[in-house]
């Protein structure tokens, strides 16, 4: 059953329910990683995180030490901060914004005097209208205390944190869209190279972007040191992480485990986690990270909770979403309700993914309700290959971002695993579990 002997790092003060309160914040050791971190120069506090070997927790996986190296010198430059989260089911960045905002303030401070970076901007998704309250008043009372703003802490640092609320589109979680979007202008996706943000980023200048949860690692690692994160996980796959578990599972919720040394079966059927499925079913299949990962199955239970050992299953960890589907479940309705969000969500500016997407959608509609025909499954596998040529992982790109290339996933995991499904729905002229 799952390990629980790992410190929560990021989720500490869950038990208790005002953890969103300057008060309660200052009483759990609030602010003892940022007053440390400012004793330090800005580059032994880089060292640490570089030695925590903190994996960025936004979906991509990257270690957010080799990101800061990237930065190039320039007089100005920025850090921003991505709680976009528009990914379906997942909802570990919603639940720090609301219930850690003061972590995530320390986090985002710490980062910017390692970087030496006096400008920091928030982008949160607009729909978290409890979580933009309550990360406001976490700055203003962040500058109350002289934890923000001028001289900071008397140390001769000093940084101004903005929060922006995004407009609701899901593309703005992709770094250079979000970039786009806090300029002001259509949350575009930008073509790399050359436009890295570590080179050319926010109003044109060097920038770093990392996620929420990042941010929310680091008061702990400054405050332990990089070397004690690093102990804890295997691999790659250092500390811990917020799993967001959901679909049909007894007990959905956030979680806190340790990486790699636990597994999707501790996750999902530990009594103390996920508890079970729903009716005591059973697993039909699960996604392992947010809806843009492939599928896996039943055989797949085993699979530790890590980077490397999920990304061997030809799937990702991602944003650390687990999505359980049981015997109840319709795989081809799944594939459809993702693809069609996909469409929906889908920016406009590469042809594979705006016009793709759509065909798509409109072929798995019709298959759901009655209209589908056995040709459909080809013609569905050969619109996936022509989105992402080789339908492997990871994907091969047509388009500018990986929206494009995440769309086939869903489809292509539910026509491999649950073929005869697709049969089903073409002979019943449509789903047969209504």
């Amino acid at each position: 059953m799952a390990v629980f002997t790992a410190p929560k790092i990021v989720s500490s003060r869950s038990e208790f329910a005002d953890s969103h309160t300057l008060t309660r914040f200052l009483a759990t050791g609030g602010f003892e990683g940022l007053r440390r971190a400012l004793t330090m120069y800005p580059e032994a506090v880089a060292a640490e995180v570089d030695t925590a070997s903190l994996l960025g927790r936004g979906g991509a996986g990257f270690p957010a030490g080799r990101k800061w190296s990237m930065l190039r010198k320039a007089p100005v430059s920025y850090l921003v901060i991505n709680g976009d989260e528009s990914e379906p089911a997942t909802f570990k960045d919603h639940y720090l914004v609301e219930r850690e905002p003061h972590q995530l303030i320390e986090g985002v401070t710490i980062a910017a005097y390692a970087l030496q970076v006096t400008q920091a901007f928030i982008f949160l998704r607009g729909e978290f209208a409890l979580g933009l309250e309550r990360v406001q008043q976490a700055i203003n009372d962040a500058y109350e205390q002289g934890a923000l703003g001028s001289n900071i802490f008397g140390s001769g640092f000093s940084l101004d944190i903005v929060v922006h609320p995004g407009a609701g589109a899901y593309i703005c979680g992709e770094e250079t869209s979000l970039i786009e979007a806090l300029e002001g202008k259509r949350g575009f996706p930008r073509i790399k190279p050359p436009f890295f943000p570590a080179a050319i980023g926010l109003y044109g200048q060097p920038t770093v972007v990392n996620n929420v949860e990042t941010m929310a690692n680091l008061p702990w690692i400054v405050s332990h040191g990089g070397a004690a994160f690093a102990a804890l996980g295997l691999g790659r796959s250092t500390g811990t992480r917020l799993f967001a578990l959901s679909g049909r599972v007894n007990n959905p919720g956030m979680f806190e485990l340790e990486m790699a040394k636990n597994t999707f079966r501790d996750i999902i059927f530990d009594p103390a986690l996920g508890g079970g499925i729903i009716n005591n079913g059973q697993v039909k299949a699960f996604i392992p990270g947010g809806v843009s990962a492939p599928w896996l199955g039943p055989d797949d239970l085993d699979t530790p909770l890590g980077q490397d050992e999920v990304g061997a299953k030809a799937t990702m960890l991602g944003s650390g979403s687990i999505v359980v589907m049981d015997q109840t479940t319709c795989a081809v309705r799944a594939a459809w309700r993702i693809t069609k969000f996909f469409s929906r969500e889908s920016c406009g500016q590469c042809t594979p993914c705006r016009e793709g997407s759509g065909w798509l959608e409109r072929i798995m509609f019709r298959l759901e309700h009655g209209g589908g025909r056995m040709e459909d499954l080809d013609l569905l596998m050969d619109l996936c290959d022509n989105i992402a040529p080789g339908l492997g992982w990871p994907p091969q790109q047509t388009t500018i971002c990986v929206l494009g290339s995440s769309i086939p996933s869903s489809i292509t995991s539910a026509i491999n695993m649950f073929r005869d499904e697709f049969y089903a729905h073409v002979t019943h002229d449509g789903c047969p579990h209504d």
